[in-house]
Order: structure tokens, then sequence, then C-alpha cells
């Protein structure tokens, strides 16, 4: 998912903010016990998270796809007192890694700031959740994502901002498809819907896997 010659993408990261000690432990920990730690957003797009979450100091917050709770962390660093992230992810194994660090996070100062974890299929799990969100970041399995898209576009007002991972999916969506890849064909139709709707003002950023940032008109 490294698109840049290494030597640039180091390059980029050591002029960018530093990722903050309990990121680096968490990442640390991913990789020491948990299977695909390349599934961490990592410290050059989690800061590229955070610096977006402090532009929009949103409020309310949906994350699709917990994993260890590395991006949520991010995006809550920009969210102001007495606001509200819930994070979805199907895997329980992981449940109480992710909840050790988003304890640490409040007991460090940021204790006014709700963290939600919900467990399960994020596609049932969605139409139970009231009101909208001014912040939302998608982040699971990729043959869900159109599906996603059309569960969420309710829970947005004007001015949210839906943030999208891995769009790019390591240049498959440039590639000739191979008929067994279940997720590059949707996640080409994603990424169409995102251009084309017009109640969506789209730029998709080379931010490693590909990173999508849309604002709701």
């Amino acid at each position: 998912m490294f698109f840049l010659p290494q030597h640039l993408d180091d390059y980029i990261v050591a002029h960018s903010e530093d990722e903050p000690q309990i990121l680096q432990d968490l990442a640390r920990e991913t990789h020491q016990k948990v299977l695909q730690p390349i599934m961490l957003s990592g410290p050059y797009q989690g800061r590229v998270l955070s610096m977006i979450s402090h532009l929009k100091a949103p409020l309310r917050v949906l994350e699709i796809g917990t994993f260890t709770g590395y991006s949520a962390l991010c995006i809550a660093e920009g969210m102001p007192a007495n606001s509200e992230l819930i994070t979805i992810d199907i895997n329980e194994e992981l449940e109480d890694f992710a909840a050790n660090y988003f304890t640490r996070f409040r007991e460090s100062g940021n204790n006014n700031i709700s963290i939600t974890q919900k467990i399960g299929d994020a596609i049932q799990l969605l139409p139970g959740l009231e009101g909208t969100f001014d912040l939302i970041f998608i982040d699971a399995d990729k043959p869900n994502y159109v599906n996603y898209f059309h569960l969420i576009m309710d829970k947005v007002h004007s001015g949210s901002l839906i943030i999208s991972d891995n769009v790019l999916w390591h240049g498959k969506v440039v590639e000739d498809l191979n008929e067994k890849d279940k997720s590059t064909p949707v996640l080409l139709e994603y990424n169409k819907l995102l251009k084309e709707d017009p109640r969506l003002q789209t730029v998709l950023l080379s931010v490693r896997d590909g990173l999508s940032l849309s604002r709701v008109l």
C-alpha cells in the first residue's frame, strides 16, 4: 500500500507530527499480539485523521471498523469535550484490547469524550443508531462498502464528513480484475458513488492505501 518510494515516504513521516506515545504503544502491542497488523492506520495516516478531526471538531463520530482502536483514538484527539464516538467491529476478540486503550486515553485527561464500542455486524447495527453524525470513518470489510454507503446517508447532515479508507486497494482499482476478487469491484462502484452522488463533494487522497474525504452538501 506504499505507492511512493520508501525514502520519500520516510521523509513525509519525519516531517509530519510525531505519533503520540499511546499510539506507539498500541501499534507495538498490535504487531506483537494481533493477526494482520497491516490493518492499522499507521502513524502518517493517523496524523491525517487527527488533523481532519481537529479541523472539524466533531461532536458526534461514527466509525465502522474498530480493529484495535488506533484510528478511533486519532479521531478522538480532535473531538471537543462532551462529544461522542461510536465504533463498530464484528470481532469480539479484539473488544477488550481496544477498550484498554480507550480507557487509557480517557484517563490521560480526555475523560469528557465518550467512546462506545458496539460488537456485531454493522449492516445489522447501523439502522438502529439514532441521530446524525458530524464525521463518519469507514474502514471495515470492503465487499460491504456500498451497503455501508446507503445505510449512513440518512445519518449525516450538511457539513458532515465521510472518510473512507483503502479506496485504492493496493492499486487493484486500476488493474485487470480477477474473477475471484470480491473487494475490488465493490470499491470501484463505491468510488464511483462518492464521485457522482450530488449530495457529496469528494476528493480522493493518495494517502497510503487511498483515503477519500467527502463533505455532505
